[in-house]
């Protein structure tokens, strides 16, 4: 008994020792190494030549066809959903953001009111557009992405576009409409003659809108494992590029000492391409939906809903949040 606490009493004393040794170590380090005796002058050629022997490396070769075929989904989604406008009647809110496919809009309590000074509000319907189902994310265009960082003086020298057009500008792909040709008026387009089309030919136009959603949301999701994308934690602007532009545009705390300052982080597909999900009808629900059966209705995609109203099958990955064989309300 005696000699095995000599044993662990042996064994302190030599742990002890060594953690003291570390400790001298460590601070031994840190006083020779201090970042307060490096020029920070010689550090800054450093940090630029790394900065660009890192550009060299973009754009990716094999990420060029998938930033292609983003852009070639998103003209044939484009032309889809205006076509599918002229058939299928859609509402949007006059006070927020809500989206509802049908001829008249349901009465589910969920408007938060101009400028959000209200709650639990009944919404207030008028016609939607195309920007109301594909919602549009603008951000700065680059001259190329690893250029100075964007200063609040400059927010007006740079162009705005939509920010997973100019991932994949970033990404090497080559569009007809790049820089400076490109105009919000050359992305509305629709086949012509929509309101005489065959039952047959409109589920054909929804079907590849549909297949054009899904694969512009995997390409952007694709790229953004390898092209860096940010969204401010507060509000919904997005920058492309490795680091966030310094323009004051957050509106959430600018009465706060950062002047609205944005708070970056990672972006996401959802950041980029909103998937703007609505409230949907199922055959068993009543003609308008009502606020108490909210519980039980189905929720889907604004651009699924519209297809699936064309009458497309969705894909099976929407059919939980759709609630397909769900319990009817009274």
């Amino acid at each position: 008994m005696v000699l095995a606490q000599r044993e662990i009493m042996a064994l302190r004393k030599k742990l002890c020792e060594s953690s003291s040794f570390n400790d001298k170590i460590m601070y031994t380090f840190s006083r020779h190494f201090s970042s307060n005796k490096m020029d920070l002058r010689k550090l800054k050629p450093m940090i630029q030549k790394r900065i660009q022997d890192r550009a060299k490396d973009y754009p990716v070769p094999g990420m060029i066809p998938v930033a292609q075929e983003v852009l070639n989904s998103r003209r044939l989604l484009m032309q889809g959903v205006s076509t599918l406008l002229k058939v299928l009647p859609v509402m949007a809110c006059k006070f927020c953001p809500e989206v509802y496919i049908g001829e008249k809009g349901h009465v589910i309590q969920t408007c938060c009111g101009f400028k959000h000074r209200s709650k639990n509000r009944v919404h207030e319907w008028i016609t939607g557009g195309l920007n109301d189902v594909l919602a549009p994310v603008e951000a700065f265009h680059l001259k190329h992405m690893f250029q100075d960082v964007i200063k609040h003086h400059q927010r007006f020298d740079f162009e705005r576009v939509p920010a997973f057009v100019e991932l994949c500008w970033q990404a090497g792909a080559n569009d007809g409409n790049q820089y400076s040709n490109w105009s919000p008026e050359s992305d509305c387009c629709s086949v012509d003659g929509a309101e005489s089309l065959s039952p047959d030919e409109l589920v054909m136009i929804a079907s590849g809108t549909l297949k054009a959603w899904e694969v512009l949301r995997n390409g952007v999701e694709k790229l953004l494992m390898v092209y860096p994308a940010k969204v401010c934690k507060h509000c919904s602007e997005v920058h492309v590029g490795p680091s966030g532009h310094k323009a004051r545009l957050c509106g959430i705390f600018k009465y706060e000492s950062w002047q609205g300052t944005h708070f970056w982080r990672k972006a996401i597909v959802d950041d980029l391409v909103p998937p703007k999900i609505v409230w949907r009808r199922r055959p068993q629900d009543p003609q308008v939906l009502l606020n108490e059966g909210k519980g039980f209705y189905g929720r889907a995609p604004a651009v699924v809903e519209l297809c699936t109203q064309a009458g497309v099958i969705a894909p099976s990955k929407y059919h939980c949040l759709m609630k397909l064989q769900g319990v009817a309300t009274l």
